[in-house]
């Protein structure tokens, strides 16, 4: 890994706020790339240079700086990640004041150095599993480049798949902690995590049949709900052989788009009557509810008494304690909404264009959210 300019700024910042003395970072080739006097960046630093080169801490006394070019009397420290030396941490002092905490200074900058480092690595693996995966529900044949990167992705095209799509609560952006939380949750260690958009992140299911998905689900989304405060949703598709992935995904995408705070997980599988709905425009939806509905907007108790109705499948007294009215109150509220609405809530064929009226509503609100 280079030590570049950017991140040495980084970590001089970081580092200003616990000393006062001077600092400076210096690159592989004795140049100085960061300190808090900017008048010393971009100067070679004979000491550091040393440093890199013994892989040990260099003394610099204030002799040393008649000898050694572009020195200051300090301390300089070797940096390390995974044993290679980086660059070099200077500190500018009495070296028998700062030697103390020389150290420690050290081990603190490697510290910032590989949590930078991990991050970087954890982004570019991402990138690359989130293209990896566009292609993989893209190609009808897999060709010799694209079977290579399964094979450094560590990604198995053998076992069946199952697609997840899950939504995340509004306003929570998905940080690369999330995901690694996510994935220690799951305990489902072959399948493939991948941030998708914004608000979604996309979960490839290795299928076991000894695992119970849906059990392990609930739990998942409890401890969530529990733990950002919000509920999340997710859509699951069908099992599928790898070659068809895209099918599982666009069944995890239709069932992602019925679910609800009440019910936030939806089974492709389980999808009867939203098969059919999903394939209406969106302005169709909208329209359909307005017409059906547009004479009740005005009445919140009426809209209300329409919604706990279906809620309680068209059950009077169920509707009435839910609604914590007396029965004579919901017999005058449905002749109103019949009157408004011009529909008949005894007729089969009024009762299911109330309740799609209601569903595009309800949608139409949902993805305005």
């Amino acid at each position: 890994m280079l030590l570049l300019p950017s991140l040495a700024h980084k970590i001089i910042l970081e580092v200003k706020k616990l000393l006062k003395e001077d600092i400076i970072i210096v690159d592989l080739h004795g140049h100085i790339i960061a300190g808090t006097d900017e008048n010393r960046i971009g100067q070679f630093h004979e000491g550091a240079l040393r440093s890199i080169e013994e892989r040990q801490t260099i003394v610099i006394t204030e002799n040393d700086q008649h000898t050694l070019r572009g020195v200051k009397p300090g301390i300089n420290l070797p940096l390390f990640l995974s044993q290679e030396v980086i660059g070099v941490i200077g500190i500018t002092g009495n070296p028998a004041e700062i030697s103390n905490y020389g150290e420690l200074l050290r081990k603190m900058t490697e510290l910032l150095i590989q949590d930078t480092y991990y991050t970087e690595q954890t982004q570019w693996h991402l990138r690359m599993l989130e293209s990896f995966v566009f292609d993989w529900m893209q190609l009808r044949e897999w060709s010799a480049p694209f079977l290579e990167r399964a094979r450094i992705l560590n990604v198995d095209l053998t076992t069946t798949r199952q697609v997840l799509l899950m939504a995340l609560p509004p306003h929570h952006s998905l940080t690369h902690a999330d995901i690694w939380q996510l994935q220690h949750l799951w305990h489902h260690e072959e399948d493939l995590f991948i941030p998708w958009g914004a608000d979604r992140l996309l979960i490839i299911h290795a299928v076991h049949p000894q695992r119970d998905i849906k059990e392990t689900l609930d739990e998942w989304r409890a401890y969530l709900d529990g733990t950002w405060g919000s509920s999340i949703r997710i859509g699951v598709g069908q099992q599928v052989s790898p070659h068809h992935l895209r099918t599982s995904y666009e069944q995890s995408n239709r069932a992602l788009s019925v679910t609800t705070s009440e019910h936030p997980i939806a089974f492709d599988h389980d999808l009867r009557l939203e098969m059919c709905l999903e394939n209406i425009s969106k302005e169709t939806k909208r329209d359909f509810s307005h017409r059906v509905l547009h004479a009740l907007e005005n009445y919140e108790d009426l809209l209300e008494t329409g919604r706990a109705l279906l809620q309680h499948n068209m059950a009077l007294k169920q509707t009435a304690q839910a609604l914590h009215i007396h029965i004579n109150t919901l017999h005058y509220r449905m002749k109103k909404i019949e009157e408004l609405a011009s529909i008949d809530l005894k007729r089969t064929s009024d009762i299911v264009t109330f309740y799609l009226a209601f569903h595009f509503l309800d949608d139409h609100l949902k993805n305005k959210e």
